[in-house]
């Protein structure tokens, strides 16, 4: 599920910046292309929540590297359509989104380190082993 949802940022992120931005979820060692973004799961958690119900709780950060001069400025300008374009992802599959939450950036270093949590809850099913065939033979008692 991490991946998808790793695909649907990089799907919102460029249909909103389009395609002269290159977006990321590997490391690049050399060449990297200015502007661009980065995407990384930092912290996924898996808690028991109720019965088979679990918690699943994802922490992405999307690093944006600007290509101005203006760097502070350049990032404040793309953090504030982050915001936007990423409160609501839908994953291959899904017809029903995933809301981002606890959203927030910083900038370091001339780097802007956008957070976001996109949790959710699943339902753990167990394979059902059928039952085996079972006869059974009757008698009916008379008289009795």
């Amino acid at each position: 599920m991490i991946n998808s949802i790793i695909e649907a940022i990089s799907c919102s992120l460029n249909k909103e910046f389009g395609d002269d931005y290159e977006i990321h979820n590997e490391e690049i060692k050399q060449g990297l292309k200015e502007p661009c973004f980065f995407i990384a799961c930092l912290n996924p958690n898996n808690n028991l929540f109720l019965g088979k119900r679990y918690e699943r709780t994802n922490q992405f950060c999307i690093q944006y590297f600007p290509q101005s001069a203006k760097k502070q400025r350049e990032c404040a300008d793309v953090a504030e359509r982050m915001y936007d374009c990423l409160e609501y992802v839908t994953t291959d599959g899904d017809t029903k989104p995933i809301r981002g939450s606890k959203m927030n950036h910083q900038v370091v270093d001339g780097v802007l380190n956008f957070f976001v949590n996109y949790d959710f809850f699943t339902v753990k099913t167990e394979d059902q082993t059928p039952m085996e065939t079972m006869t059974a033979s009757t008698d009916v008692k008379e008289g009795g």
